[in-house]
Parts: structure tokens; C-alpha cells; sequence
């Protein structure tokens, strides 16, 4: 089977940290034939690690899509611009890979799903989470019921300090967020995606603007200082979210917190049979997955295994971002639905717009 063409737009952080490598990684169902970032400089340079020979660098994103030999994209730029470019992309009649959010907005996400709908062609966004072990694990006993009826969830993107310090991550204008949009994003894909629920009633939401703009709290950040009179985000976003069935999910989002348990891209589920709690972040060396239930008259916690596996037949398959680049490329190449699908992707972007919404306007979100 031939290789896909790529091209990537955007050459910054989430790409050389996330895209390259997995693409990369996936080198016999791909190569990268095209670089585009408003940086010159940075697209050269990534074409030179990255790219075939003879790769081709733009610094207009139009031109990337005007390149006919180009057959998939991957969208690496901040939140504002996602739209604009997948909406251009699929007009070019290309593959696309959006980072996550889909959008900064729900109105601009909708205009991506309706213009790849009028496409047809592939279209997913990065919610590489999903294809950790133990959130691969967790979501298969959920599709066995081995919960039972799922009717409370927290979703934790919960960061003690870790503010990012570089990029755009702190201009509103550019992200249309903080950590809400930033990590609280990954933690509400994974607990609605195991719970297979994506019906929502209703929202209500607080957002929190309490230490960016403190300099002694910038003290300790895992990152370095930030730049108090720079920082134009929340540092702190907590949802209710109603689902039609009854079910309820507390979404909790924040890069600096004084709280001693760090949780991340993390989900606990409460069932009629059994619960379960996901633990990653800050606080965790390892990342882990614990079941509690009742057995035997007595209260249970479950782990999984920590016993390795043989060189090359672990059936791991690797890091997450590569099996989540890995699916995507098979499933372009195979005319099949990728793992993340756009309207799971729209329903997260809708859920956070009216968390910000809640607070703005101080009363509860209907859907």
C-alpha cells in the first residue's frame, strides 16, 4: 500500500513534540512531504529533521493546501485558527487531523463538521488519551457493563502548578481559554467516551481568575515563572454537566491549584456494580487504574498487573500519540471511521463552551 502524503501546518510545540515523533514512528504508512509556519524558520527546520527530500516549506497555509501531491493534513496551530483551516482543507478536498479542541467555539466547530460532511472526506481530532492501556482497558469494561449503569462521573484536569509558559497558552485571543480548554478537554473526551454518553440536559459552570495575575503565585510553577500582567486566561474552570439519562459529570480544570493531588487527563466512574478511578498527572509516577467493588462481603480495589511484558510481543504497540497516529493513517488509508470521531469531538467543544457561558452570564446552560 502506498504511503499517504502529509503536510503539516503549524511547526511549533505540539507538533515537534507530538506529530513528528508519531508520524515518524508510523514512517511505512506515511512521509511528510509538506511544512508550512508563519516562523520560516521553524518550517525549515522541520522539514530538515522530518520531511523526505525535496520537502516543500510555506509560510501561508494555503499554499500547504494548494499543493496537490499533499493528501492529509495535520492542523498544529492555536485554537482560533483550527477552523478557518479545516473548512479551507476540505474545500482542497484533504484529510484532516485537527489538533484538539475541534475549536475555540462551538459555532466555528460546527462549520468544520459541516464543511467535512460536504467533503467527504476523513476528519478526527487529537484525543490521543484514549489509547493509554489503562483508558483502553477501563473503556472495554464499560462496553461489557462490567460497571453496570453509569450515573456519576468526575472528569480531572487538575494541575497543582503547571501553567505553561510558552506559546500562546495564556492569550485569549488565540486560545479562546485557559486550562478548561487546554486539559480539561482530554479528561472530559475520556470520561464521556467511556461512558457512552453524549446526550447532555444541561450545564453549569464557574470560572476562576484568581492567581494568573499574582506574582507570588507564580512561585513553585512546574514550568518557571509566567508573566503576571500577560496572563489573560483562567487558571481555574469547574462544570456540572446534567446528562438526559440523569447521569452527571463534575468537570474540574486548572493548571495551578492549591491542592495536593494533581490529577490529569484522569476520570472516576461510580456504576451499580463497581466503580472506577484513573490516576495521571503531577502526583502519579505511573499512571493507574484502580476497580472498587464489593466481593465476598468485602469492599475491593483491583490494579492492573505491573508485570512486563517480552521484548516486542508485549502487544502494547507503544506511546499513545503513535498508535493514535497509526489508526488515523490505517484508517484513511482503509475508508474507515478513526477512533474520535467529529460529533464526540463537537459535543466536548459544547460542553466547554457553556461551562464559560455558566460564569459569564450566571445562570444554567440548556442544551
Amino acid at each position: 500500500m502506498k504511503k499517504l502524503k502529509v503536510g503539516i501546518i503549524g511547526c511549533g510545540g505540539i507538533a515537534n513534540q507530538k506529530h513528528f515523533p508519531a508520524l515518524k514512528n508510523n514512517a511505512d504508512l506515511n512521509e511528510i512531504v509538506a511544512f508550512c509556519d508563519i516562523v520560516k524558520e521553524r518550517a525549515i527546520a522541520a522539514a530538515k529533521e522530518f520531511g523526505i527530500s525535496g520537502a516543500r516549506v510555506y509560510t501561508d497555509y494555503k499554499e500547504l493546501l494548494a499543493d496537490t501531491e499533499v493528501e492529509v493534513v495535520h492542523i498544529c496551530t492555536p485554537n482560533v485558527s483550527h477552523s478557518e483551516i479545516a473548512v479551507a482543507a476540505f474545500s482542497e478536498r484533504k484529510h484532516v487531523y485537527c489538533e484538539k479542541p475541534m475549536s475555540h467555539s462551538v459555532a466555528e466547530a460546527e462549520k468544520m463538521v459541516a464543511a467535512w460532511k460536504a467533503s467527504g472526506m476523513q476528519f478526527t481530532v487529537g484525543y490521543q488519551n484514549r489509547f493509554r492501556a489503562e483508558v483502553q482497558n477501563l473503556h472495554a469494561s464499560c462496553e461489557k457493563e462490567e460497571l453496570g449503569d453509569i450515573y456519576y462521573g468526575k472528569a480531572h484536569g487538575i494541575r497543582r502548578r503547571g501553567v505553561p509558559t510558552w506559546g500562546v497558552f495564556m492569550d485569549k485571543e488565540a486560545q479562546g481559554g485557559g486550562p478548561l480548554i487546554d486539559i480539561g478537554t482530554h479528561a472530559l473526551d475520556i470520561t464521556l467516551w467511556c461512558m457512552n454518553n453524549y446526550d447532555v440536559d444541561s450545564v453549569v459552570g464557574s470560572v476562576f481568575y484568581k492567581l494568573g495575575g499574582l506574582q507570588q503565585a507564580t512561585e513553585g510553577n512546574l514550568f518557571g515563572p509566567w508573566n503576571p500582567d500577560t496572563y489573560e486566561v483562567e487558571d481555574s474552570a469547574m462544570g456540572f454537566i446534567k446528562m438526559k439519562n440523569g447521569a452527571t459529570i463534575n468537570l474540574e480544570a486548572s493548571w495551578a491549584l492549591n491542592i495536593l493531588e494533581s490529577r490529569e487527563a484522569s476520570t472516576t466512574l461510580c456504576g451499580t456494580k463497581a466503580g472506577a478511578e484513573i490516576h495521571s498527572g503531577m502526583s502519579y509516577t505511573n499512571n493507574e487504574l484502580i476497580y472498587n467493588r464489593g466481593r465476598n462481603n468485602q469492599l475491593m480495589e483491583e490494579k492492573i498487573s505491573p508485570v512486563g511484558g517480552v521484548a516486542y510481543f508485549g502487544g502494547g504497540g507503544g506511546e499513545e500519540g503513535a498508535i493514535d497516529c497509526k489508526q488515523w493513517l490505517e484508517a484513511v488509508q482503509n475508508d474507515t471511521s478513526p477512533l474520535v470521531k467529529p460529533e464526540e469531538a463537537l459535543t466536548v467543544t459544547k460542553i466547554l463552551d457553556a461551562i464559560y457561558m455558566s460564569a459569564k452570564e450566571n445562570r444554567e446552560i440548556k442544551f
